[in-house]
Parts: C-alpha cells; sequence; structure tokens
C-alpha cells in the first residue's frame, strides 16, 4: 500500500528525533528517563492509530 504524505514525515521526524537524542542527550530506553519514554508512548500511539485506519478502509 501507498504511504500518504503524512505518514511519511512523521516517520522522518522520529527517526530524526531518535538519532538527535542519542548522539547528542544521551537519550536511551530502559533508563528511566521520561523524555525518550514519552516519544515512544506517542509514537506508538500514532502506529496504532495508523494502522487501525488502514484496517477500518
Amino acid at each position: 500500500m501507498p504511504r500518504s504524505a503524512s505518514e511519511t514525515t512523521v516517520g522522518v521526524l522520529v527517526a530524526l528525533a531518535a538519532i538527535v537524542g542519542t548522539q547528542f542527550f544521551g537519550w536511551e530506553w530502559g533508563s528511566a528517563q521520561t523524555v525518550p519514554t514519552v516519544i515512544g508512548v506517542i509514537v506508538a500511539i500514532f502506529a496504532v492509530a495508523f494502522v487501525a485506519r488502514r484496517a477500518i478502509r
């Protein structure tokens, strides 16, 4: 299935946030840091919403 521009944009932004966060801010998963955990939860919610939207169509 082709991806929408918004899905691609969100994916690129998440990848950039992950790269910048790990390289410059020392973010690590499982380290009890709030920012990466919150970003991960938000991204997971968006991912479920995209999958659900496609499944319903």
